[in-house]
């Protein structure tokens, strides 16, 4: 915890070095590439210097060599770099030398430009393509944000590398590997604190991932997959995985920037190229992964965001059989269907929603009738408090959704609004709230003025209007006011200010203010 509380600090003053004119999501991906890059840098040189021990050379001792045999060898080492970590970049363009040049002071800028591209370029034609392709592609080091000239500029980033230089990252230690990748996600929150309305494209807060990561992994030791239509930095879609022990991991994300984020995400937290699919595009518009099916998806989709209803989707399998699509001004059903259509039909799904999707009426009423009356998909509702997401002040809730429900006559109502913790200017759900949560859902508890299991006909006796208090009655009735006590009181004081109003007239009499 320690060592993890000062990489934290350490990778949070760096970051700050960069800030100056910079928003917070502009700055955040010039710091977070920077450590990326450092990251990648120590961690082949780490794989190859081990590799080559028993050679009794280094990484840059072989690349040196321009003897004949060592060419074979480089080819051997490169190979086995692209097959194993995905990646190869020669030690000319390491992080480590980068920090001889700025030693010398050197303008660093046009060699860090060629390092950069470097790691990308290795990986054309090779399996890990996709994951590395356009990685750096957000750090624009001409930015005039970055200084007015380019000797401004160079400083600037040198300092900055030379700050990330003092910080041990330890990337051959698989803890070590835990500690960084927690680190990387504290930045990301830190940023998302700043960034206002657009955090809510890139992260989700830790405590509601959690609780999304350990419903969808209940009954569920060890996941083939998990899959995130819309998963931001990716922070979500790890805890899942990891909470769940998931081999595979697949996402899809539109913001390309945000897209970036998360695959430096997966691979700063350990995770290995070929085990996870990221994709960038619209997930309703352009749905990468087809008909494929998962154990487990969890999701923070856009609230109530627009799309584009189009006629086609009359014919789309993801929406068709709900009879109406989702309107165009809120897509969360939208979102929600597609979810339905991509959950194995042994698989939990879990997703934020705002509350707005449990009682309108019109197409969204038809489809959430469709999703109660038709297919019994809906296991469970749980509101949470305001102003737990950053950018957004409104109430939200979890929707569980499972194909193959034991529980098919009832469903789950829970709710948590109002137990949190106001930090500041945002409501934190505690370690003791998360528990409440997911031991409640687990169990299908009952608790008073907490949580109701509603029986199929309650819902339709209610219009299938899923909104939290028609089930979960929190009123907390007054104590009754006893009347005499209060009308005695109240003589009381009069009789009080009245003696109070002679007090001060006499008072007033003798300053010949009144006669």
């Amino acid at each position: 915890m320690e060592i993890q509380q000062k990489l934290r600090a350490q990778l949070w003053a760096v970051a700050n070095n960069l800030r100056g004119n910079m928003s917070a999501n502009e700055f955040m991906y010039f710091s977070l590439g920077f450590i990326f890059y450092k990251y990648l840098s120590e961690k082949i040189e780490k794989y190859v210097d081990q590799a080559l021990e028993n050679d009794g050379i280094t990484f840059k001792q072989l690349w040196d060599s321009q003897e004949e045999e060592t060419i074979e060898l480089q080819n051997e080492v490169k190979n086995q770099c692209l097959e194993d970590i995905g990646y190869f970049v020669e030690p000319q363009f390491l992080f480590s030398s980068i920090i001889e040049r700025i030693n010398r002071k050197e303008n660093i800028l046009p060699q860090l430009e060629r390092s950069l591209k470097r790691i990308e370029d290795s990986t054309l034609g090779q399996e890990s393509e996709e994951d590395f392709g356009g990685l750096f592609s957000d750090i624009d080091l001409a930015s005039p944000k970055l200084g007015k000239t380019s000797d401004d500029k160079n400083n600037l980033i040198s300092s900055v590398l030379i700050a990330l230089n003092g910080i041990d990252f330890g990337a051959d230690e698989a803890t070590q590997i835990d500690i960084l990748g927690d680190a990387y996600e504290y930045m990301i929150s830190q940023f998302a604190a700043g960034a206002g309305k657009k955090a809510g494209e890139f992260y989700t807060p830790q405590e509601v991932s959690r609780i999304l990561a350990e419903i969808v992994t209940l009954g569920h030791p060890r996941l083939r997959n998990v899959y995130d239509p819309t998963c931001g930095s990716g922070s979500l879609l790890i805890r899942a995985a990891k909470i769940g022990h998931a081999v595979e991991i697949f996402g899809q994300e539109k913001n390309p920037t945000t897209y970036n984020l998360a695959r430096m995400n997966m691979l700063l937290h350990g995770i290995k190229f070929s085990n996870f699919k990221i994709e960038n595009g619209d997930t309703l518009e352009a749905d990468a992964f087809g008909e494929r099916q998962f154990d487990a998806v969890v999701a923070n989709p856009p609230f109530s965001a627009e799309w584009s209803a189009a006629e086609k989707f009359n014919n789309d399998d993801r929406f068709s059989k709900a009879g109406r699509l989702a309107p165009r001004k809120t897509a969360d059903y939208a979102f929600i269907l597609h979810m339905i259509y991509h959950l194995n039909d042994g698989g939990t799904m879990a997703c934020v929603a705002p509350h707005g999707v449990l009682f309108r009426g019109n197409a969204e009423g038809a489809i959430r009738r469709y999703l109660i009356e038709n297919k019994n998909y809906i296991d469970a509702i749980i509101g949470l408090p305001a102003n737990i997401f950053y950018g957004t002040s409104i109430p939200t809730c979890i929707m569980v959704m499972k194909k193959c429900r034991k529980d098919d006559d009832n469903i789950l109502f829970i709710d948590a609004s109002k137990e949190f913790e106001k930090v500041k200017t945002q409501n934190k759900l505690r370690e003791e709230h998360i528990r409440k949560i997911v031991e409640t859902y687990r169990d299908r508890k009952e608790i008073e003025k907490y949580s109701h299991c509603a029986t199929l006909q309650e819902i339709a006796d209610n219009d299938y209007n899923l909104n939290i208090p028609r089930y979960v009655d929190t009123f907390e009735e007054e104590e009754p006011i006893d009347i005499k006590a209060v009308m005695a009181e109240i003589k009381e004081l009069e009789a009080k200010r009245a003696e109070l109003d002679k007090e001060i007239e006499g008072y007033l009499r003798e300053l010949g203010i009144v006669e």
